[in-house]
């Protein structure tokens, strides 16, 4: 009886559709669509260039030596962080994206092998060591590395992170961290293959669907409780973002702006 009951509410969880409201529908054309500031600056990467459009003005970056641009975060758009995987380098941009600074992990004392870069605040950044298969905390003023997990199995999918937390996606496992390095949740992947945060609530891509998974920092229950459908009109999904209670979606040609509105507890 106890099985029959659960297995109804995970269902009805799933089959739950949230409702989003469309807003906008803005033409780009870009390779990669990296998001919104919170100055409403449209960031996105076209061949092997950076750009931000909006409000503060027209400005682009480019580093050719350093290959194709693997990330780029604008949580704070003051300190944005570009990350390029293949040669294994962050640099960090003023808001006119000026070059402030530059890490090359290559040239670290203690060698690190990099898979993902975001901004941790405070001089640091959450960064996955592929040889150790261990999230890290990497404060690069005073040049030291703080592990923040236990070896993780099977292979990273997708990383999420603001100042606090940081959301890691394996083929196996969604988890949760604080920056004290203490593991807060743990949960079956559940076929996801992309996450995105906002407030530690988070946006799971999966088969070109969306599910929300609300915050439950602190949960170690293993179980999916409250996610919940999100019915996207059958857009093609190629890039997204959550901001400030907007959900941006890119096609390849279009930004479609949403609203969320969230379940009624």
């Amino acid at each position: 009886m106890k099985t029959v009951l659960f297995l109804l509410l995970f269902v009805s969880n799933f089959v739950f559709s949230q409702k989003l409201k469309p807003v906008t529908n803005i033409p780009l054309t870009a390779d990669s669509f990296i998001g919104f500031d919170s100055y409403k600056n449209l960031y996105f990467i076209e061949g092997m260039v950076l750009h931000k459009n909006g409000n503060d003005g027209e400005y682009v970056f480019n580093d050719y030596q350093l290959g194709r641009i693997t990330s780029v975060d604008i949580i704070n758009p003051l300190k944005v962080v570009v990350f390029y995987e293949s040669t294994n380098t962050v640099v960090f941009l003023d808001n006119k994206l000026n070059e402030i600074e530059r890490i090359s992990f290559n040239r670290l004392t203690e060698f690190t092998n990099v898979s993902t870069a975001t901004n941790a605040g405070n001089n640091r950044l959450w960064i996955f060591n592929v040889d150790t298969q261990q999230l890290e905390l990497y404060n690069y003023k005073t040049l030291t590395k703080t592990v923040v997990s236990q070896p993780f199995k099977g292979k990273l999918l997708s990383q999420a992170s603001n100042f606090n937390y940081c959301f890691v996606l394996t083929e196996h496992k969604l988890r949760t961290f604080n920056i004290y390095g203490s593991i807060l949740s743990e949960k079956d992947a559940n076929n996801f293959t992309k996450i995105v945060q906002q407030d530690e609530q988070l946006l799971a891509l999966k088969d070109n669907e969306l599910y929300y998974i609300p915050a439950e920092v602190g949960n170690k229950n293993n179980l999916l409780h409250g996610i919940f459908k999100l019915n996207t009109s059958e857009i093609t999904i190629k890039e997204l973002q959550l901001k400030q209670d907007f959900l941006y979606i890119y096609d390849g040609k279009t930004i479609h702006t949403f609203t969320l509105t969230l379940p009624k507890k």
